[in-house]
């Protein structure tokens, strides 16, 4: 059987098991569609919730984004790694303590406000659908080159799937699903590893792999031939860093604060049955997580060491049948700017305009032509260019893996993608329709109104995601890094000051969060579409040397900043929610800090 037979059968498996799990586990009332009728266990919640968090980014980006970074990747696994050490310790158990639904329902009544819910639903929409955009257009990436349908029907057939379990199961189903997508999509992930990691060095452990010399009897460590590859080519060493020092720790701590105040990943600590639960369903995540995120660099030393030997300075005649396939779909273009038909690889862009207009449209591309010789389109010697997204999909082609192999790293990187798509859109479901409609629209709705507006918000929900999916501004990792940065700016300030200080009331908390969002806004729209440069300063340099994936850390210091101020000049919070907050933290009755 060839790859797309293959991809047919497991693809086609692994759906009927989702679509399966959502009919056997559909929600019949509100607190099963929000919460999974709050009765989930530890290791279950665990192994959903780091099928949740490791999205299309995680599974198809992250190693792209250090084989192409090197050393300075590092920020996005010490980033979103470290983030669930802040849940599991200053987090998961108190806002569980709380027994609400959602992170806007904590800040309405945390802050005693309508106002508040209110800047919470937008938050919590704007982060949302910025994070479900970059699923969608792995979905479709994934569909297109695997199933040989165009990106655009990709993204519909993914929408329809995640639609049905989202919308027929709620929380409940999407939980379930999400058990069994997290083992599909690390089975998916390993096992092409494990294979190459044998493959170049003899050793089956790819964490140990990467380190160790290669298999051929040279005696040279496989890290140094990469390095070596790099260097001649006129990049930099691989295991340099070129990032500065400020915007590394900016981008680490908007990454770790952004994971610990992402809405759908909060939300997954209400579904437990106590406490106590929640801390250990944030270790067992983190324990789940860890197997994948230490794998990515290994993956990204294979998948970059395998292409630079079998691509660069080679004919383009004698190229393996993979680059072709991935230069159907825009995810490799090539062109012969001195005319000896051999792929020359360096620094810069292949074409004028790869950074802002990428090949996302391969419509676009193919009537440019995927190999232009045109010297109008000329910017440097470079005559490659490489979707970061590649890496991963076409890692167990590079390698000549068998094809069962490269169907599953499909069958993983669609469960990884559609995990985290139906938590989002549940976010977004139940933001509108417990937060908006419930709480302050329609007070007196009934339940069953409520799960109706609820399927029907998740439906607009995946409209919406399927247009972003359609129409992407960026690759994965770039618009779910921007995700967190808004979650940073947002909610992470209101969340910690509203359990872990007393004082903080509704005016320093809608202030911190507005002004917060707004900063990070407004330095997204400069530095990524090139907005305002008439009236923010900085044309090129970012300010303080910190990219938009990092300004999250210095939007959360605004939040901050103002929250508190605002905080000391305005009433204090009634005394009766000053009294929750010391119930959060410090319970009143014996054993109900482990037991309810």
């Amino acid at each position: 059987m060839d790859v797309q037979m293959w991809t047919y059968i497991l693809v086609g498996l692994t759906f009927t098991l989702y679509i399966g799990i959502a009919i056997w586990s559909r929600a019949g009332s509100t607190k099963e569609f929000y919460v999974a009728g709050g009765g989930v266990s530890p290791l279950a919640n665990g192994m959903a919730t780091a099928a949740d968090w490791m999205s299309a980014a995680s599974f198809i980006s992250m190693a792209g984004i250090i084989s192409f970074a090197g050393y300075d990747g590092s920020v996005y696994l010490m980033g979103w790694t470290g983030g669930y050490v802040l849940l599991a310790l200053l987090l998961a158990p108190y806002l569980r303590k709380f027994g609400k639904f959602t992170v806007p329902d904590f800040i309405g009544d945390r802050y005693y406000s309508k106002t508040a819910r209110l800047v919470a639903v937008f938050c919590a929409l704007l982060v949302s659908f910025t994070y479900v955009a970059g699923q969608m257009r792995g979905v479709g990436l994934v569909f297109s080159r695997f199933l040989e349908v165009e990106i655009n029907t990709g993204v519909i057939i993914g929408m329809i799937i995640v639609l049905f379990y989202a919308v027929l199961g709620g929380m409940k189903g999407i939980t379930y699903t999400q058990v069994a997508q997290y083992c599909v999509l690390i089975f998916a992930f390993m096992v092409p590893a494990i294979f190459i990691s044998i493959q170049m060095t003899g050793n089956p452990i790819p964490q140990i792999g990467m380190g160790s010399t290669l298999a051929d009897g040279s005696g040279t460590y496989l890290l140094d031939k990469l390095d070596g590859l790099s260097t001649d080519l006129g990049f930099a060493a691989y295991t340099d860093g070129s990032k500065s020092t400020i915007d590394v720790f900016a981008i680490t701590l908007a990454l770790m604060v952004g994971t610990a105040g992402l809405p759908h990943v909060i939300v997954r600590f209400f579904t437990v049955k106590r406490v106590k639960d929640a801390r250990k369903s944030a270790g067992w995540a983190l324990l789940l997580i860890a197997i994948l995120y230490t794998t990515a660099p290994a993956v990204s030393v294979f998948a970059k060491t395998n292409m630079l030997t079998s691509v660069v300075n080679k004919s383009y005649e004698e190229q393996p049948e993979w680059l072709k396939n991935y230069e159907d779909i825009g995810l490799i273009a090539w062109t012969d700017k001195n005319g000896d038909g051999k792929i020359q690889y360096g620094p810069g862009n292949a074409f004028i305009g790869d950074k802002n207009t990428p090949l996302y449209n391969e419509k676009e591309r193919t009537a440019l032509g995927n190999r232009q010789t045109t010297n109008a389109n000329m910017s440097t010697a470079n005559e490659l260019y490489v979707d970061n997204d590649i890496m991963v999909l076409a890692n167990p082609e590079i390698a000549n893996l068998p094809d069962w192999v490269i169907a599953l790293v499909a069958a993983g990187a669609l469960a990884a993608a559609l995990s985290t798509a139906a938590g989002l859109l549940l976010v977004i479901s139940s933001s509108v329709s417990h937060d908006l409609i419930k709480k302050v629209l329609n007070p007196n709705i009934s339940e069953k109104g409520e799960l109706i507006a609820a399927r029907l918000s998740a439906v607009g929900a995946v409209c919406v995601a399927g247009y972003f999916g359609i129409h992407p501004p960026g690759f994965v990792a770039a618009v779910v890094a921007l995700a967190f940065g808004l979650a940073a700016a947002s909610f992470f300030p209101a969340i910690i000051l509203g359990i872990f200080y007393k004082r903080m009331n509704k005016e320093g908390a809608i202030a911190g969060m507005v002004i917060g969002i707004l900063t990070m806004l407004l330095y997204m729209m400069k530095y990524k579409l090139g907005w305002f440069d008439d009236v923010l300063p900085g044309k090129e340099e970012w300010w303080f040397g910190i990219s938009p994936e990092g300004f999250g850390s210095v939007a959360m210091v605004i939040n901050f900043i103002i929250s508190i101020v605002v905080c000391q000049l305005t009433p204090s919070p009634p005394q009766e929610v000053q009294d929750i907050v010391e119930n959060i933290r410090i319970p009143s009755g014996a054993g109900e800090a482990t037991g309810h």
